[in-house]
């Protein structure tokens, strides 16, 4: 039972299940999503050496690939994908808030769960919500019209919470020693404050999918195709490019995951309860997702990253050799 209640696949879906099936708490929890991600963030860079941070050369490259995963490729699906199937205007104003907004800043602990390349998705998201002060004003802007402001504030203040807050953090720890200290519970904790999270997001949208899912079928038809079908292709480029399994991960992410709780902030504020419809249920098939990913890293990548012990008779199969 132990076992069970510290293995990371049993708690997201227990979590998924509790919010579908128990989530009146969620008002009452989601006063602690914040911290939750915080610390969440705060354990995920732990390890990852935060001298590379003082390089801009060093963001170059991440943030490139992360910019054309997220916005070009992933926003670009988004917004086609809604032209064609989002008959609501609201709705499809939802569609247009996700794909200008930046990744989830989940990707960086959730790279770490994954066994991803953490350095790599950490110079990239950076890099992506650095850019986003600029290009989700603009997206939104060229987007939605002329009207519609989205202030780089909202952004910042997300930058400094989730990202720049969490690394001051893990600085600190690190030169204190706590790392070492920090790092047999840091599982643990991580996947319990996972638990917290994917609660409150599946209980506060508990109503929303139980009351009337035949109406939100397009909806979630983009969801599964922008998640599942998205990032199996861009797994398979990868593999085809020749990329490493951790890139793969962290690209995968990166080219899946948007800032959900962002854009369904934006769509209450700048629109209607309506507007916000994606990303409510993008959100919960995002958790379904990381629960299948995991999965997956427990069933496939974790066999493909074991090392293949060589054969004793020089390479060869051995024939008729005591050995």
């Amino acid at each position: 039972m132990l076992n069970l209640l510290r293995n990371r696949d049993v708690i997201l879906i227990l979590a998924l299940l509790f919010g579908l099936g128990a989530g009146q708490g969620a008002p009452w929890s989601e006063a602690l999503v914040l911290p939750a991600l915080g610390l969440v963030m705060t354990l995920s860079v732990l390890g990852v050496p935060l001298e590379v941070l003082r390089s801009p050369r060093s963001f170059l490259a991440p943030t490139i690939l992360a910019l054309g995963a997220n916005f070009l490729l992933l926003g670009g699906l988004q917004l086609v994908l809604s032209q064609l199937l989002i008959n609501n205007p609201e709705i499809r104003n939802g569609f247009v808030i996700l794909a200008v907004v930046p990744p989830a800043v989940a990707v960086i602990p959730f790279t770490q769960l994954l066994g991803g390349d953490r350095l790599f998705s950490l110079l990239g998201t950076v890099g992506c919500y650095l850019s986003a002060l600029v290009l989700t004003p603009l997206g939104a802007w060229l987007f939605l019209g002329h009207d519609v402001l989205v202030h780089p504030a909202k952004i910042a203040v997300i930058v400094t919470q989730l990202i720049l807050i969490p690394l001051l953090l893990a600085a600190l720890l690190q030169r204190w020693g706590w790392d070492r200290v920090l790092e047999p519970y840091k599982g643990t904790i991580t996947n319990w404050s996972f638990f917290l999270i994917t609660y409150t997001i599946v209980g506060l949208n508990r109503q929303l999918f139980l009351q009337q899912p035949l109406a939100l079928l397009p909806v979630m038809g983009i969801a599964l195709a922008t998640t599942f079908f998205w990032g199996e292709i861009i797994a398979w480029c990868c593999r085809w490019r020749g990329i490493s399994q951790p890139r793969q991960t962290s690209l995968v992410l990166l080219g899946t995951l948007k800032n959900y709780g962002l854009a369904g902030g934006l769509a209450l504020t700048l629109f209607s309860p309506q507007t916000s419809v994606p990303a409510a249920v993008s959100t919960v098939f995002m958790i379904v997702y990381i629960i299948w990913l995991n999965l997956k890293w427990h069933w496939v990548w974790q066999k493909q990253a074991e090392p293949v012990h060589p054969l004793p008779c020089g390479g060869s199969p051995c024939k008729d050799k005591k050995v």
